[in-house]
């Protein structure tokens, strides 16, 4: 029998009638058991001891790696756990309301991507008494109720190929027509009214929504709203957020008081920051929607630098605070969906993100309110014909095209592509002229020409069952939106000329000119860190009483410390 004590590599067996441990039987007096432990113990002694220790070595590094392992594996489950609860726990954080389709519906390119069109809300209004501390005005009316006003609002537009985006600024003061809403959470209707913008919140984020589409055309996927109090933890998330002030401002209205040059704002200077509309411009919104895009692209900076979205605390932080500060729609209403939003946004450049103001006039009717102004009308149409504003053209920046991702679907080479021009138009020699262009891109010689049946005001390009990648080739070369690409139900790749179309052998982007969509727009790209937010020159704040501009109010303020001390 071999003794389990022998070493690691023996096995211990026993018969049923082995004899164990305490069982001996009778030996002669003074002899000694020639197996067992005790031998084994002789035998070491012989040894020196070496084997004892040797023994007991291998008995503690066995136990070692027992203990080593039972920690691996507990803080492994407990990770896991830690990780799965902060999900649970972000995801719970979030307040989502529907948009009952009021938004419109974007359309797909050629190659099936769509742009992302979200309304940014920043409400005026006072929830909680955390609210009412920020915002003030609570003092006879106490914690309020309802979704307040929208005193900021952004149509962010990110491109369908991620190549761009657009941030447009509604003022707040703007006179439009607000449609039929109910709210389904309240119930607040309204059959519709003539109204500042801003007002359309009290009947929901929703009607917020279609009023907004219903002014400018642009599809709105998605909505994300904050409260004064998110604007304190998004900034206080990142750790501050740069700004310069080209001249010593205190606006008495929302506190702000900063000496001239560059400061990191958290917590409540950067609400003070976004809020002032008396501090900056003119005064009114206007120069308030320029000091909060600057504001906006420091953040931007921010968020995309390495040492925010490297470091765990910082990430942790980041995303406890924006799930607790933001009011999204159904489509965003989780952690992923979040997660997959900021990926998209990620991959724009910051010199590819343009910042604007919608275009103004004077109300004939209010002196205190404007109207949609002359060159609106070209910005709505760029953004929602998805034009870039970053380049002269409207169209995609060659450095996006030669980084963009080609599309899967659309591998079918130019040769073997044979596509039938038809002019749709009364122009002589369209159909021949696209043709052309078509085969000098390498496309089939056999691309021909033909008049359309009919007159047709929409140009269109058609395919056959098993043509969608050879159309989608097709609409790439000549700049065909997505819009204008439908299956057919005849054979091979059929392209109409329509009167939309009546020159140049590339599609016109839209009918929005993007020099005269920036055009008094206030335009400027992410990626500026130089310029710094313009005080008011004029007497627009007031302090004891008397009229003064603010910075004679910060030179006459010498008790009130400002805002980032």
């Amino acid at each position: 029998m071999t003794d389990p004590w022998d070493g690691p590599g023996s096995q211990a067996t026993r018969s049923r009638t082995d004899r164990v441990p305490g069982q001996r039987g009778a030996l002669p007096d003074g002899t000694r058991p020639t197996g067992g432990r005790a031998a084994a113990r002789q035998a070491a002694k012989g040894r020196g001891g070496r084997g004892s220790r040797r023994a007991k070595t291998a008995g503690r590094g066995k136990r070692v790696l027992k203990i080593l392992g039972l920690c691996t594996a507990v803080l492994v489950l407990v990770t896991a756990g830690a990780g799965w609860w902060f999900y649970q726990h972000l995801n719970g954080n979030i307040n989502s309301v529907s948009l009952d389709g009021k938004g419109g519906t974007e359309k797909a390119d050629a190659f099936g991507r769509t742009p992302i069109n979200i309304l940014v809300i920043g409400s005026d209004a006072r929830t909680s008494k955390t609210d009412c501390k920020l915002g003030g005005g609570c003092k006879t009316t106490g914690v309020q109720t309802g979704y307040g006003n929208a005193d900021v609002e952004m149509v962010v537009h990110i491109a369908a190929d991620r190549s761009n985006a657009t941030v447009m600024s509604i003022p707040r003061d703007t006179m439009v027509d607000v449609p039929a809403c109910k709210d389904s959470n309240s119930g607040q209707s309204t059959p519709g009214y003539y109204g500042q913008v801003n007002s359309a919140l009290e009947y929901g984020p929703s009607c917020q929504v279609a009023t907004i589409h219903q002014l400018t055309g642009i599809p709105i996927d998605h909505f994300v709203k904050l409260d004064f109090s998110g604007v304190v933890k998004m900034s206080d998330a990142v750790g501050g957020v740069s700004v310069c002030v080209n001249n010593n401002v205190y606006d008495t209205y929302s506190h702000l008081k900063l000496s001239k040059g560059t400061h990191t704002l958290k917590g409540e200077a950067a609400l003070e920051f976004v809020r002032s509309r008396h501090g900056f411009g003119d005064g009114s919104d206007l120069g308030r929607t320029v000091s909060q895009h600057i504001f906006l692209s420091a953040m931007i900076r921010k968020f995309k630098s390495a040492g925010t979205l490297t470091d765990p605390a910082a990430v942790y932080s980041l995303a406890d605070a924006a799930t607790k500060a933001l009011t999204v729609d159904d489509g965003l209403g989780s952690v992923k969906k979040l997660i997959s939003l900021a990926a998209d946004v990620n991959k724009v450049s910051t010199k590819r993100m343009t910042f604007t103001t919608m275009q103004t006039a004077p109300d004939p009717n209010n002196s205190n309110r404007v109207v949609v102004g002359s060159g609106a009308k070209d910005l709505f149409a760029t953004m929602a014909n998805d034009q870039s504003l970053t380049t002269s053209s409207g169209k995609k920046s060659s450095a996006a095209a030669a980084t963009a991702k080609p599309t899967p679907t659309a591998t079918v080479p130019a040769s073997q592509i044979a596509v039938t021009v038809e002019n749709g138009t009364d122009i002589t020699g369209r159909a021949s002229a696209i043709a052309n262009s078509l085969i000098s891109q390498g496309f089939s010689t056999g691309t021909s020409t033909a008049n359309a049946p009919s007159s047709a005001t929409t140009t269109a390009l058609t395919y056959g069952s098993g043509d969608k990648a050879e159309a989608q080739t097709v609409a790439k070369a000549l700049d065909i939106p997505g819009s204008h690409v439908k299956a057919g139900s005849g054979t091979g790749v059929t392209l109409v000329i329509g009167s939309d179309w009546t020159s140049g052998t590339s599609y016109p982007a839209s009918s929005g000119d993007t020099k005269a969509a920036v055009s008094n727009a206030n335009a400027s790209t992410a990626d500026d860190s130089k310029t710094c937010a313009k005080v008011s020159q004029y007497k627009t704040v007031s302090l004891n009483g008397i009229a003064m501009t603010p910075s004679q109010a910060y030179a006459a303020a010498t008790n009130k410390p400002d805002s980032d001390k």
